[in-house]
C-alpha cells in the first residue's frame, strides 16, 4: 500500500471523534493534510488523541507511512468548535452517529458557516445526503463518503451523490480522496446501505439462515469466508472469481451455475435472474479487461497472490489465524 504524502495539502475539518472520525483524521494527515478535530465531548476528544497516537504508531512499526507517526500526528489539532475546525478548511467530514435529526441539524448548521466552496460530506454508513439535507439552500455540495473500517487500512471509499450534488464536488472530491491514496468507487445514485453494506448484507443474511437451519455453525461459517471466498476476495472480486472458475469465463459460469443460483435465491424469496442482456453485458465488461485468451495466465497470476498470502499467514507472528487455525 503506498501511502505518497503530497506537500502544503489544505486544511480538512473532521467532525465527530468517534472510530470514524479518528480513521479519516489519520488517512489525511498521513496524506499531508492539517487536519482538525471536533468533538463535543471533552472526554472524547482526549481518548481521540490517545488512538490516533497508537495507531499511527503501529503504521509506523509495519512500513505504511512516509513521514514519522510524531510528525504526522502534529498535523492533527483538537478545535474547540464546529466554526474554529471549519474556518480554512477546504473540505468537512462529517462522522456523527447515524441520527437523521442530528445530522440535518449539523449540515444546517455547516451550510451556515462554511464558505460555498467548501464540500460538506457525510461519513454515513446507510443514511443518503437526501434524507437530511435536501432543504439546504447549499445542498449542491453535500455528498456521502462511505468509507471501509478503519479507512486508513481498508483504503476504499465510495462516493455517494444525492440528485442534488453538483458533479463538480464529486470530482474535487475524488481528486482530493485519490491524493491521499485512497480507492475511489463511484456511485450512480443513491441506494439504501449504498453498496459496500449491500454486498455485505447479502453474505450476512444467508449466513444468519444457514445458523438458525442449523446448517453449520457460527464458526464454521467464519472458517469458510476467512479461508475460502474472503482469502480469494483479497485478490481478486466475485466477478473475476467467477470469470476464472470456468473454462469459457463468465459467460460459460453465468450458464452452468446461473440456475442453481437462482434457485437458492428463491428459496430465499428472492427473484432476481440473470438475463441473457445481464449476462452479455457483465460479460463485456469482463473481456475488456481480460481478453478470454488470456484466462490461464491470470489463473496463474491469481495463485501465485495467494500463495504470497498464505506464506504470510503462516510466517508472520502478527497473523494469530493461520491455515489450520
Amino acid at each position: 500500500m503506498g501511502m505518497t504524502r503530497i506537500i502544503e495539502q489544505q486544511a480538512v475539518a473532521i467532525i465527530g471523534g468517534g472510530s470514524i472520525g479518528v480513521g479519516w483524521a489519520i488517512v489525511l494527515a498521513v496524506g499531508g493534510h492539517p487536519v482538525r478535530l471536533f468533538d463535543s465531548d471533552q472526554e472524547r476528544r482526549a481518548d481521540a488523541g490517545r488512538e490516533i497516537r497508537d495507531r499511527l504508531a503501529e503504521l509506523e512499526e509495519f512500513g505504511l507511512m512516509c513521514d514519522a507517526a510524531g510528525e504526522v500526528a502534529e498535523r492533527i489539532s483538537f478545535a474547540g468548535s464546529i466554526s474554529a475546525a471549519v474556518d480554512g478548511s477546504c473540505h468537512v467530514q462529517e462522522c456523527i452517529p447515524e441520527d437523521p435529526a442530528a445530522k440535518t441539524g449539523l449540515f444546517s448548521e455547516l451550510d451556515r458557516i462554511a464558505p460555498p466552496d467548501v464540500t460538506l460530506a457525510s461519513s454515513s454508513s446507510f443514511l443518503p445526503a437526501s434524507s437530511f439535507a435536501a432543504r439546504l439552500e447549499g445542498r449542491s455540495r453535500i455528498l456521502v463518503l462511505h468509507p471501509a473500517n478503519p479507512p486508513y487500512l481498508l483504503r476504499i471509499v465510495e462516493i455517494v451523490p444525492a440528485e442534488f450534488t453538483d458533479p463538480h464536488v464529486v470530482d474535487r472530491t475524488a481528486r482530493l480522496l485519490e491524493g491521499v491514496d485512497m480507492s475511489c468507487v463511484r456511485l450512480g445514485g443513491e441506494i439504501e446501505g449504498f453498496a459496500y453494506n449491500r454486498l455485505q448484507g447479502a453474505l450476512l443474511r444467508e449466513a444468519y439462515c444457514l445458523v438458525r437451519d442449523g446448517i453449520l455453525s457460527v464458526g464454521d461459517i467464519d472458517r469458510l469466508v476467512r479461508d475460502g471466498l474472503g482469502l480469494r476476495w483479497s485478490v481478486i472480486g466475485p466477478f473475476e472469481t467467477s470469470d476464472l472458475n470456468t473454462r469459457g469465463g463468465i459467460e460459460a459460469h453465468a450458464r452452468r451455475m446461473g440456475p442453481a443460483y437462482a434457485r437458492m435465491g428463491a428459496a430465499r424469496g428472492q427473484h432476481d435472474p440473470w438475463t441473457a442482456d445481464l449476462v452479455a453485458g457483465i460479460t463485456a465488461a469482463r473481456r475488456q479487461v481480460m481478453p478470454i485468451g488470456a484466462w490461464q495466465q491470470r489463473c496463474n497470476e491469481r495463485d501465485r497472490a495467494l500463495m504470497s498470502l498464505l506464506r504470510a499467514r503462516c510466517q508472520d507472528p502478527d497473523l494469530a489465524i493461520c491455515m489450520d487455525g
